[in-house]
């Protein structure tokens, strides 16, 4: 796993790979929030630019709350993503209605999957979190084969499930 982030007005920062669950909790607990606008199109070039076929990179897995970019730009990159084969799974924290149609769009248009969470979600999101781990090491085979609901969850947005 690569730990993603961007805070303030430019900063964004890319762990190096990780593979080791306490590593990565300890990066995670080391980052804090500072204000400025979402830079979630610094996300998506990122991982558009990190995935080669010597090294692929199966999923995206982001976490927010806000899009404060034009949704035509960020549908455009998901698109990208899209014929990449490289799927967004994206969980909005909160209710706010455009973010929601924006990461909705985003994911449906990289072949990915989208989850509302609210405050009472962190079990939710560790489930998702280890649906996302099943398809990005097993593909659809691995969720189809579960009993979770996070897994049938995913399955059912995933193309080809409708």
């Amino acid at each position: 796993m690569q730990l993603c982030y961007y805070r303030g007005l430019s900063e964004f920062q890319a762990s190096p790979w990780i593979s080791h669950a306490p590593l990565l909790l300890e990066r995670l607990e080391a980052v804090s929030c500072e204000g400025g606008a979402t830079q979630i199109e610094r996300v998506l070039r990122h991982y558009l630019h990190i995935n080669t076929t010597t090294a692929p990179v199966r999923a995206l897995v982001f976490v927010g709350d806000a899009v404060e970019e034009t949704s035509a730009r960020l549908t455009d990159l998901a698109g990208q993503c899209g014929l990449k084969k490289q799927p967004l799974f994206v969980f909005q924290d909160g209710s706010d209605s455009r973010a929601a149609r924006v990461f909705e769009q985003m994911a449906r248009l990289s072949g990915g999957a989208y989850a509302r969470l609210n405050d009472s979600s962190g079990a939710l999101l560790r489930e998702l979190l280890g649906a996302v781990v099943r398809y990005a090491t097993g593909g659809r085979p691995a969720l189809t084969s579960s009993n979770n609901d996070s897994d049938k969850l995913l399955l059912r947005q995933l193309p080809g499930s409708r």
